[in-house]
């Protein structure tokens, strides 16, 4: 089973609304999409235990009855998972959201892996954080595949868990609904291309289902 991890902003009033101008009952209703799509299509989906859109995304899937996977820094000492609690125990339908959690080791590891834990990524919008864990991602992904001059690290030495890049190519579908130009920066797209990364632009869940349709087809 393939498996999309999901990587996004935290906040709905200040991202969604102030910066994107995006009502709240059309957030409900892309996201409902969304979860739709991905319930549908039998990917296991899986994202760190926190606010934000992806948390969103993941409880819809989860009524949806989809499997949930968190993966969170549970190894790290300080400041530690403790703020994450309430997310990490959140149940839906009286059934716990997330049905196994993934120990990503501290806080630096966990946001420099975070994007390899999934056979693809599905972006869902640009933050100092999310943009950060996808170009972490992008950086990690060109050393496993051996781009890194005197560098050998295979994904397995990343984490047991990882999965980018193992069972297809990776690829990233990025949502321009929630993108305040629609698309990545031009920087972003050549550092892709040249590590081997497909970037796929999905204007709505219509292109999404596609998306992930063929990515089972490549199986």
């Amino acid at each position: 089973m393939l498996r999309i991890c999901l990587i996004g902003p935290g906040s709905f009033n200040f991202h969604f609304q102030d910066i994107l101008g995006i009502s709240k009952e059309k957030f409900d209703g892309e996201i409902d999409k969304i979860a739709n799509v991905l319930s549908n299509s039998g990917f296991e989906v899986v994202l760190s235990p926190s606010e934000g859109v992806s948390f969103e995304v993941a409880k819809k899937v989860k009524e949806k009855n989809g499997k949930i996977i968190g993966v969170a820094p549970l190894s790290d000492k300080y400041p530690g998972v403790g703020h994450l609690q309430s997310f990490i125990d959140f149940e839906v339908k009286g059934k716990k959201l997330f049905s196994e959690m993934i120990d990503s080791g501290d806080w630096p590891a966990h946001n420099l892996r975070l994007a390899l834990f999934g056979d693809c990524l599905l972006f869902l919008g640009k933050s100092p954080g999310s943009s950060g864990e996808l170009n972490f991602g992008f950086y990690m992904y060109k050393i496993i595949k051996g781009m890194k001059p005197s560098i050998n690290q295979s994904i397995e030495k990343i984490h047991k868990k990882a999965r980018a890049g193992v069972n297809i190519d990776y690829h990233v579908f990025v949502y321009t609904k929630f993108l305040k130009d629609g698309k990545l920066g031009e920087e972003e797209e050549a550092y892709a291309k040249k590590f081997g990364i497909k970037i796929v632009y999905v204007k709505n869940a219509e292109e999404l289902e596609k998306g992930l349709r063929e990515l089972e087809q490549n199986l």
